[in-house]
């Protein structure tokens, strides 16, 4: 049993100067070049990662062609459903259209109605401006001017009634006065 563990550490001597030539070349090579070899070694990951990811992306669109043209039954499907949400939409914008138009014969017909309205008041020798205005005040059920009036009166002026910013009054501390003319006094 010791004779095979001694001839497992007694090793040749060119086995041994073998070793020794590799530990001593190998550690010349990673001294002079190291960081070359692991910057090299990095940027060969990254472009490793990148390229991967970009053959993944094809395969996967060419799975994906794939797809569609074996399942024709998925792509009709599609169509229909697509062309179903378009009719849709075109019904829903038929729908405001007509809407819109009758809102627009309402209007032209209140325009007519308020023309004859004025016309009538003219041959009767009265004003027309009062009458055409009472409808509109009774179609919209907004503020009456005098509430509006009421309120612009009752708020606080922002700056007295004598405020003019072009005066160059008023303004207390912040007046501004021009420089002196002329070249300035140095030594």
């Amino acid at each position: 049993m010791e004779r095979e563990e001694d001839s497992l550490f007694a090793r040749p001597a060119l086995e041994t100067e073998g070793l020794r030539f590799l530990h001593i070349t190998v550690g010349s090579l990673l001294a002079t070049y190291g960081w070359y070899i692991v910057f090299s070694c990095i940027l060969l990951y990254v472009v490793f990662q990148k390229l991967s990811a970009r053959l993944r992306a094809l395969r996967q669109r060419q799975l994906d062609r794939a797809a569609a043209a074996v399942e024709p039954d998925v792509v009709v499907k599609r169509q229909e459903a697509l062309a179903a949400a378009r009719l849709k939409m075109q019904e829903e914008l038929n729908a405001q259209v007509e809407k819109h138009k009758e809102k627009l014969k309402q209007l032209e017909e209140e325009k007519r109605r308020q023309k004859i309205e004025m016309w009538e008041s003219m041959q009767e020798g009265k004003s027309y401006k009062g009458n055409a205005k009472k409808p509109q005040e009774e179609d919209c059920p907004g503020p009456s001017t005098s509430s509006v009036l009421k309120r612009k009166s009752d708020r606080k002026p922002l700056r007295g009634g004598g405020y003019n910013p072009l005066s160059g009054e008023g303004g207390g501390a912040c007046s501004w006065r021009p420089g002196r003319r002329g070249p300035s006094s140095g030594g």
